[in-house]
């Protein structure tokens, strides 16, 4: 069975985080569409707090430090990144930011993404489509059409008639799938192998 590897980014400052619980919900919906569609699926979940001191370092030094470098190549190594952020003055935390800016910008080239947000009022919900998805789109990644915004009256439930939050997750998480269906141009190669002399020679002998 096929595998696929699916980094979580949670951007939430707080214990316990709302972006926690968005970005666990995305996952379960993703990795349960990717075993319906025949996958095996390894999640790597990252909570970008924990390196908040490592990132500043990294802007200070311009190196980044055991854990981050770690952090990094795994990103870097993914098929699929999920990235939840909370919103902090109609944008992106700066911390999410930071931790962007610290990988280097062509190795999220051709990635699958799953956007999501969360706020304390549904005027923040347009952050999807008016900071994230234009971050992303710079950074040349295949994202899924549907981002998932929550507030705070997104955790209970609602009897308005609108689309609930499990819906929406749902939805997106189909993309999402679809989009880690097939060849994944943002993989990295596998590292070319080295021959023995005696193929290496036996290989221009029977050209000759």
């Amino acid at each position: 069975m096929e595998t696929r590897r699916i980094t979580v980014l949670s951007a939430g400052l707080g214990v316990p985080s709302s972006s926690r619980l968005l970005a666990d919900q995305l996952s379960a919906a993703a990795e349960r569409h990717l075993n319906g569609a025949g996958f095996s699926v390894q999640v790597d979940v990252v909570e970008l707090r924990d390196l908040a001191v490592d990132i500043a370092n990294n802007f200070v030094t311009g190196y980044a430090p055991p854990r981050l470098a770690e952090v990094i190549a795994g990103v870097e190594a993914t098929d699929g990144i999920i990235a939840v952020t909370p919103v902090f003055s109609a944008s992106y935390s700066g911390l999410f930011k930071s931790f962007i800016d610290v990988l280097d910008p062509k190795s999220l080239d051709g990635k699958a993404v799953l956007l999501g947000a969360t706020g304390g009022t549904d005027r923040h919900q347009m952050v999807l489509d008016y900071a994230l998805r234009p971050l992303f789109s710079y950074l040349r990644t295949r994202t899924a059409p549907t981002g998932v915004f929550a507030g705070p009256q997104d955790w209970g439930t609602t009897d308005d008639g609108g689309s609930s939050l499990s819906d929406r997750i749902d939805r997106a998480a189909g993309e999402f799938t679809r989009l880690l269906e097939g060849p994944q141009p943002g993989r990295k190669p596998a590292p070319m192998e080295s021959l023995p002399f005696e193929q290496l020679l036996a290989g221009i002998s029977g050209s000759a």
